[in-house]
């Protein structure tokens, strides 16, 4: 679970707070339209993917904005696990923020604290769009942010599966996600999801944040592995994964019944 602080503005985190699985989707195409669309489905929260996705900062503040009259809360990946790539997406409105490469308990103290206002943080004053997508005046909003955007590691690689013990002791750490498509190319088994060595690896990383404070969060390309992954303890799911996998299948599929 979460922290024991409020979850203020993050709908999302007031689910999980509640002990209660919320779902999603990472979004990598940069359009206002797709993320309405994905919103009015229902989602939990979207995740707009700075790191594997033509997605620039104007593209981000847009799609943020897009999810406003939904119950969808705009999360974002940064590129890499450097803070200040965490600042302008917060300041846009995002109410949580996925590094990647996650690997050592320092690491995971520096996300902590760049989604945190001091003196709990380093994230500091310019938040001038986030309190506009979220109808709070500034100070509102900074005193309700302190404690509402998500801080969330991912662990994808052999170090950070390693080092899985320190990194969910890390205060203040919301949510750790199995990255399982990088994990297998860190472990030099591309796409090999069925691997005896992959599948050690996550169990142990499972084991680790489950036993921990620290949210679990993953992927689920079905929806009979999405229920089999809440049951062992899921709370954080991203539904198919990637909007272009949802909307090439989809296709792919409709297609196949109407030529059959």
């Amino acid at each position: 679970m979460p922290g024991s602080d409020t979850a203020g503005l993050n709908r999302a985190k007031q689910l999980l707070l509640a002990g209660k699985p919320i779902f999603g989707l990472i979004v990598t195409i940069p359009s206002i339209q797709v993320v309405q669309i994905l919103a009015s489905a229902g989602f939990d929260w979207l995740l707009i993917d700075l790191e594997h996705a033509p997605i620039d900062l104007g593209s981000a503040h847009a799609m943020i904005v897009a999810t406003a009259g939904s119950n969808t809360v705009p999360f974002a990946r940064t590129a890499w696990t450097h803070p200040w790539q965490a600042k302008a997406l917060m300041d846009l409105g995002a109410l949580g923020v996925e590094f990647p490469m996650t690997c050592t308990a320092e690491q995971a103290a520096r996300l902590v604290r760049s989604v945190r206002y001091p003196p709990a943080g380093e994230r500091l004053w310019g938040p001038f769009y986030a309190p506009m997508r979220w109808g709070k005046p500034m100070p509102e909003y900074i005193e309700q942010a302190r404690d509402s955007v998500l801080s969330i590691a991912t662990i994808e690689h052999p170090r950070g599966v390693q080092n899985i013990q320190e990194i969910v002791q890390t205060p203040g750490l919301d949510l750790a996600v199995i990255g399982p498509g990088d994990l297998a190319m860190s472990m030099g088994i591309p796409g090999q999801f069925d691997h005896p060595e992959l599948k050690a690896a996550v169990a142990k990383a499972e084991e680790a944040i489950l036993k921990s404070k620290v949210a679990l969060g993953g992927v689920a390309r079905t929806p009979e592995e999405a229920k089999q992954m809440i049951d062992r303890g899921y709370r954080l799911l991203a539904l198919g994964g990637f909007d272009w996998r949802v909307l090439q299948q989809t296709c792919a599929a409709f297609l196949e019944q109407a030529r059959s």
